[in-house]
């Protein structure tokens, strides 16, 4: 039987919990304290939203919550018995509270679960709760460690645009850029090789907005455009558009940033036919030059692989910028 919980519950409502926090541990870095813990049992049961199950002149398990704003509400606690299990009671407490916060005007209820917590994680998925919120956590002296260890550096690159019209270029910029939140330090330069070259004070320090452009720029002028560059003194990528269809994608260092796929690992290595076809580049060179690798130490510097790739497919370095060789 499923009943509101009353303050008479409070002693073997102790003795649940207290046998929730011995099956279902906090991280070892959390320090617990029972007494507020309890204190604050107490607070739901008085004046929050507490349910009890009773089997066998006993309560068989309980579950708790409280309104946190004025659209959802919080199952702070829900727990069974080991012996009640499989028959249906946690389904049924959690019903009830959400039967009451839908009555208060609640619409979404929120609770938080343990990541190794896999029995209570696959039954809330079962009840369709879907995840909003990821904590995650790093031991402080292994994160100072890593954040001392990891590369750092300059982040810059360009876009180059294969036409000889250097004036339908610049249209085009004056066009895009108000999209992208930009409206001036840009420079359009060349054409040089085929190429006009676009270099924008935000876009070239910004990897994201960088692309961005170099897509609006294929699209709306129906080119072929270039967008190449370093992040963080360390990673050289390129980004081939066709027509603003993204036609070649590489990373000297696809894991740099997190693991990936083995799919996404392969797609990021250069293809050297596309290369070939789109920028006219010898595609032994291209397989020879644009390499990737799992660490920085199996290639050459940033600055001189990407000195190398621009010169393979016709655009060179000028300091921290672009132009068409």
């Amino acid at each position: 039987m499923i009943r509101p919980a009353t303050p008479a519950d409070i002693p073997e409502l102790e003795e649940l919990w207290r046998a929730f926090a011995a099956e279902v541990p906090e991280p070892p870095y959390v320090v617990v304290d029972e007494r507020k813990e309890l204190e604050e049992l107490h607070a739901l049961v008085r004046e929050g939203i507490a349910f009890v199950a009773e089997g066998d002149g006993r309560l068989a398990g309980f579950a708790l919550a409280q309104r946190r704003g004025p659209r959802h509400g919080f199952l702070s606690d829900v727990y069974v018995r080991p012996e009640a299990r499989q028959a249906g009671v946690a389904r049924a407490l959690v019903r009830e509270v959400a039967t009451v916060l839908r009555e208060q005007g609640a619409e979404v209820l929120e609770l938080d679960v343990l990541a190794s917590n896999g029995g209570a994680r696959a039954v809330y998925d079962r009840w369709g709760f879907e995840p909003v919120l990821l904590r995650l956590v790093k031991p402080i002296d292994a994160l100072v460690d890593r954040l001392a260890a990891e590369p750092s550096g300059p982040t810059f690159g360009s876009i180059h645009v294969q036409t000889d019209d250097a004036g339908a270029v610049e249209r085009a910029v004056h066009k895009v850029l108000p999209r992208l939140g930009r409206t001036g330090g840009t420079n359009v330069s060349g054409p040089r090789n085929g190429w006009v070259a676009v270099h924008d004070e935000l876009c070239d320090r910004e990897p994201r907005l960088l692309q961005r452009l170099a897509r609006e720029l294929s699209y709306s002028l129906a080119s072929v455009v270039l967008a190449i560059g370093v992040e963080r003194g360390t990673v050289v990528r390129y980004n081939l558009w066709d027509r603003g269809t993204s036609v070649d994608e590489y990373s000297s260092l696809p894991e740099f940033f997190g693991p990936l796929p083995p799919g996404d690992v392969v797609a990021l290595g250069a293809n050297p036919t596309v290369v070939a076809r789109l920028t006219g580049a010898d595609p032994g060179r291209v397989r020879e030059v644009a390499r990737t690798a799992a660490s920085p130490s199996d290639l050459p510097p940033a600055q001189e692989l990407v000195e190398a790739i621009a010169a393979v497919m016709g655009v060179a370095e000028a300091g921290h910028g672009w132009v068409a060789s």
